[in-house]
């Protein structure tokens, strides 16, 4: 609970000083206080739960699940083929400079306004930090480590399995917790730009109704499940690397 003592005497003084600005500016439709916010969420509770929730963490789900896939796979050829980095890394790099903004209505375009349009934006979004940092962990082995086996006899797949992996697991931890949030901002984006549900679209349309509150309440929805899932993830971390501690 210490640990937890600054970020939370942070939090408590930001919501304090909106809860002030708020109350001060006296336009709820332009910049709702925390209270009504959580007023409107509680009001909204079975809307946003039973319908609007399920469909966002649908498509994040899929999305994250297949960005992982991707991400590994390239991070994986890249490694093992110098060749192969040298032609896919400035592609990855250059996916990151599309605005999503500009590509999601031509997916919506192409696929519909179905679950695939939304999954593409996500995985468009999420797939290049897991590529790149686990890319870099593999790359972070020491050379004189790699020697040392090979001395023993250890082929590349000793090498990998034994070597390369574990230097590498942290940073795909790390990867996937930076892109948990990107996965649930990306379907967020997605169901903004085209969709018919989902917290994304939920907060579109109460902001054409000046619902400031109404606009508030799935975002902030979208943020506690994403900092949850994150700290479920920094409990698997630290499960699976008890040797962090111990370095």
């Amino acid at each position: 609970m210490k640990d937890r003592l600054p970020s939370i005497i942070v939090v408590a003084v930001i919501l304090i000083l909106w809860q002030g600005i708020a109350t001060v500016i006296n336009a709820h439709y332009i910049l709702p206080s925390p209270l009504q916010i959580g007023f409107k969420l509680w009001e909204l509770r079975v809307v946003l739960l039973s319908v609007h929730l399920p469909s966002t963490m649908g498509v994040t789900f899929i999305g994250l699940i297949i960005s992982i896939a991707l991400g590994l796979f390239l991070s994986l050829v890249m490694d093992f083929n110098p060749k192969v980095e040298r032609a896919l890394y400035p592609i990855v790099v250059a996916s990151q400079t599309i605005p999503v903004t500009a590509i999601a209505p031509l997916f919506v375009l192409w696929f519909g306004y179905g679950i695939w349009s939304r999954i593409l934006v996500t995985v468009l979004i999420t797939f290049f930090p897991i590529t790149i940092t686990v890319y870099d962990g593999f790359k972070s082995t020491k050379r004189e480590m790699e020697e040392l086996l090979i001395t023993y006899g250890a082929t590349k797949w000793d090498v990998f399995i034994k070597l390369k992996v574990p230097t590498a697991l942290p940073h795909f931890f790390s990867a996937i917790k930076m892109a948990i949030p990107l996965s649930v901002i990306g379907s967020a984006i997605a169901e903004w730009l085209g969709s018919q549900s989902g917290l994304g679209y939920f907060s579109k349309r109460m902001m054409t109704q000046l619902d400031g509150a109404g606009v508030f309440a799935p975002i902030v929805l979208l943020s506690a499940v994403a900092m949850i899932v994150v700290g479920l993830i920094n409990v698997v971390e630290n499960k699976v690397i008890k040797w962090r501690k111990e370095i």
